[in-house]
């Protein structure tokens, strides 16, 4: 099956986010950067729902740092974490209910030579450019600017689109990685055989608050 360029519909967001992140597997987030465009094929996501689960951080409530997250579904949630990392999310459920997925890793489907220039680091290897949150966010160029940025939107510097569908024998679910609180959830999906996907790490048990 071949991929499009099109973009989701909005209503395929707006539902529980383990569902919304069964959608945004194969899909491809696109990027503008100052070098021109960066591409990646989503291949592994986490679901966070909002005031039930507590390794999200809606788990106390409504803040100005979560707002985004409270809806509507489709714009960017990204934060700063352990005071060096950006992290991208995608909001999911309806207006007003607090949810969304993790973009944990993707696979480059834009220039490798453009790529390689935004993330050094990665040594050659095309499956390390964007394997983990933090770097996924590296090679797009995601930082604070672009938290509630609508991915659905054609014209948006960030842009979700539909992809190649990912078939259900390929997809894997399992804990997700890191999380303290919570940790025990399946709430992890990802591609099956993607050298991008990260491996499991266990989160340090934390029951009484969301991770930050």
């Amino acid at each position: 099956m071949t991929g499009t360029s099109a973009p989701l519909d909005r209503a395929e967001l707006a539902v529980d986010p383990l569902e919304a992140a069964r959608h945004l597997l194969g899909t491809e987030l696109v990027a503008d950067v100052p070098e021109g465009e960066v591409r990646v094929r989503i291949v592994e996501v986490e679901a966070y729902r909002g005031e039930d689960d507590p390794g999200s951080h809606c788990y106390r409530g409504r803040t100005p740092r979560n707002d985004v997250m409270w809806g509507p579904a489709g714009h960017l949630y990204v934060y700063f974490v352990y005071g060096m990392h950006f992290c991208a999310n995608v909001v999911a459920l309806v207006d007003g209910r607090p949810g969304a997925v993790l973009l944990r890793a993707g696979e480059l489907r834009s220039d490798a030579a453009l790529a390689h220039v935004r993330r050094p680091t990665a040594r050659g290897r095309d499956a390390e450019l964007a394997r983990g949150p933090a770097r996924l966010c590296t090679l797009l160029g995601l930082g604070r600017e672009h938290n509630g940025v609508d991915v659905l939107d054609p014209v948006s510097p960030v842009r979700l689109e539909r992809g190649t569908p990912v078939p259900d024998e390929a997809v894997r679910t399992g804990p997700r990685v890191g999380v303290a609180a919570g940790q025990q959830r399946p709430w992890r999906l990802w591609v099956a055989g993607s050298p991008a996907v990260t491996p499991y790490k266990a989160g340090r048990a934390r029951p009484d608050g969301p991770d930050w």
